[in-house]
């Protein structure tokens, strides 16, 4: 872990987008604000290993966000892991931006208490330290990573000797923090869109308008 001068915070948003929604949107925007990104490239996954196979393919969802994001400078698409073959792996892709960054910037990996407290299954995963900081996002239904029984021995040990109370200390060292971000938590998922489209029902206001009117088009979810 590099000890760094002050350089600019990069975040990366992983996940499947299936499809984006408000609720992603909005994180991201704070985190921008309180954490002070100069930019969040959202990456949609390709064959995530850990969840279902995403139902909508790598072109409609990667085309989503591109329409979800496209009036905000502070985000940009990346399509690196939907063009990507075979299943895709977060640690891949982090050496790959460590490589392109190198000491330029400080990367951040944005992510879900649900998605952390499974992150001793991801690939490789304590290497993940070396190339990131973390950003934990709070998710309805979750308790807090201070309080959850939820998390492994070995994941609980990285947490408390990682974790960070203070943004201004992911410039000390290029990586290996976790930062618990407070963001507000919209009753938002995936998954209920998803359902409400099956059902027939509106999911107006809780996606943008524009991938609202895409998801009609090419009748996706139903």
């Amino acid at each position: 872990m590099q000890i760094i001068n002050k350089l600019p915070l990069i975040g990366i948003y992983g996940g499947t987008f299936d499809p984006i929604h408000d609720g992603h949107l909005r994180i991201a925007e704070e985190l921008c604000d309180t954490i002070g990104f100069q930019k969040i490239f959202f990456v949609p996954s390709g064959a995530p290993r850990l969840r279902r196979t995403p139902v909508a393919s790598r072109d409609h969802r990667a085309a989503m966000v591109r329409l979800a994001i496209r009036d905000n400078l502070r985000f940009e698409l990346d399509e690196r892991e939907i063009s990507r073959p075979g299943i895709t792996a977060t640690v891949q892709t982090l050496r790959e931006y460590k490589c392109e960054l190198g000491d330029h910037a400080v990367l951040c990996f944005i992510l879900g208490t649900d998605a952390f407290i499974k992150i001793d299954q991801w690939t490789e995963w304590l290497e993940l330290f070396d190339l990131c900081h973390f950003i934990i996002v709070a998710r309805p239904g979750y308790a807090s990573l201070k309080e959850t029984q939820q998390l492994p021995a070995i994941t609980q040990q990285e947490f408390s000797t990682r974790h960070i109370v203070s943004v201004s200390d992911l410039a000390i060292q290029s990586s290996g923090f976790i930062y618990t971000a407070q963001t507000s938590m919209l009753e938002i998922s995936a998954s209920r869109i998803r359902a409400l489209l099956s059902a027939g029902k509106s999911i107006r206001y809780l996606l943008p308008e524009s991938v609202l009117d895409y998801i009609k088009s090419n009748r996706l979810y139903t």
